[in-house]
C-alpha cells in the first residue's frame, strides 16, 4: 500500500511553480465521474444528463460570472477500477454561456460505458495532477467526486485524500444513493469521513434519479462560489466510519486476511 508521504511525492513530482503568464480564474475545477460497474447503463445515462443539464443551466453560469474574474477553468474525466486518458476532457475555460453549452455539448457526445472496480483513490491521485502546469491560476482548486460506492481498488482511499490536501486541494462529494447497499453502511457517511476533505469541503447526497440534476448543478453552483454549504450539506467529519470497508467486502481481501473462511 502507498503510504501518504510516497502519494505526496507523486502528486507533487514534476510540479512546477504557477507561471506569471497563467490566467487568473476564480476556480480550477476538476469533474471526476464515477463509471464503475456498480452503476447501470440508466443510472450512468442519468448522472451523464445531469451534468450536461447543470452545466447548460442559467443559475450555473451567472454563479461563474459573479466571481471575483468571472471565469473559471474545468475540466472532466470518467474512472472506474482504472482510468482512461480518453475519458479525459482538458481544461477549458467557462465565462459565459457559449462556452458552458461548449463543455457540454462535448461531454454530451461522449459514449457511455461503464467498467469493474471502483478506486476513488485513484480518482484522486489523477485529478490531482491536472492541475499541474494547465496554464490556469484559480484561487481555489476542486476536484468534484461523485461515486455508488466505496474505494475497493488500488490504495486506501484516505492516504491520497490527505496528499490532495496537503497540496491545497479541495475535494468534494456526490455520494450516489440510488440502490444504497447495507453491506457498507450510508455511502454520505462514508464520503464525509473518508473522501472529502479541505476547507469548506462537503458531500451532497442523491437518493432518487429523478434528483439527480438538481444535486449537480447546486453542488457546481456551491464548488464555483465558493458560498457556505446549507446545513442540510454533509461536512467533512472526523473519521469514524471504516475507511477500509470496500477493501475488507472484495473476496481477494477476504481470502488475504482472513484465509479460516474458506475451510
Amino acid at each position: 500500500m502507498l503510504t501518504t508521504l510516497a502519494l505526496l511525492m507523486s502528486l507533487t513530482a514534476g510540479a512546477e511553480i504557477a507561471a506569471a503568464s497563467d490566467q487568473e480564474v476564480d476556480v480550477e475545477l476538476v469533474l471526476a465521474v464515477d463509471v464503475s460497474g456498480s452503476m447501470d447503463l440508466e443510472e450512468a445515462q442519468v448522472q451523464r444528463a445531469g451534468y450536461v443539464d447543470a452545466l447548460r443551466h442559467p443559475d450555473f453560469v451567472n454563479a461563474v460570472r459573479d466571481g471575483l474574474t468571472g471565469r473559471i477553468a474545468i475540466s472532466y474525466f470518467e474512472w472506474a477500477g482504472t482510468i482512461r486518458d480518453s475519458s479525459h476532457l482538458p481544461w477549458q475555460i467557462i465565462s459565459g454561456p457559449e462556452d458552458a453549452k461548449a463543455f457540454a455539448a462535448q461531454l454530451e457526445a461522449r459514449p457511455i460505458a461503464t467498467r469493474r472496480g471502483t478506486s476513488i483513490s485513484g480518482a484522486i491521485v489523477y485529478g490531482a495532477k491536472l492541475f499541474d502546469g494547465n496554464g490556469y491560476s484559480g484561487m481555489r482548486r476542486v476536484i468534484d467526486v461523485s461515486g455508488d460506492g466505496p474505494n475497493n481498488f488500488g490504495p486506501p482511499v484516505t492516504p491520497a485524500r490527505d496528499a490532495a490536501t496537503a497540496l491545497g486541494i479541495i475535494i468534494n462529494g456526490l455520494a450516489i444513493m440510488i440502490r444504497p447497499s447495507a453491506a457498507y453502511g450510508s455511502l454520505d457517511d462514508y464520503y464525509s469521513n473518508c473522501v472529502i476533505g479541505g476547507p469548506g469541503a462537503f458531500v451532497l447526497p442523491v437518493q432518487e434519479s429523478e434528483d439527480f440534476a438538481i444535486a449537480i448543478r447546486r453542488k457546481l453552483i456551491l464548488e464555483v462560489s465558493g458560498a457556505e454549504p446549507p446545513a442540510r450539506v454533509i461536512r467533512a467529519a472526523g473519521e469514524s466510519a471504516d475507511c477500509m470497508i470496500g477493501e475488507k467486502l472484495r473476496p481477494s481481501y477476504m481470502e488475504r486476511y482472513y484465509p479460516e473462511l474458506d475451510r
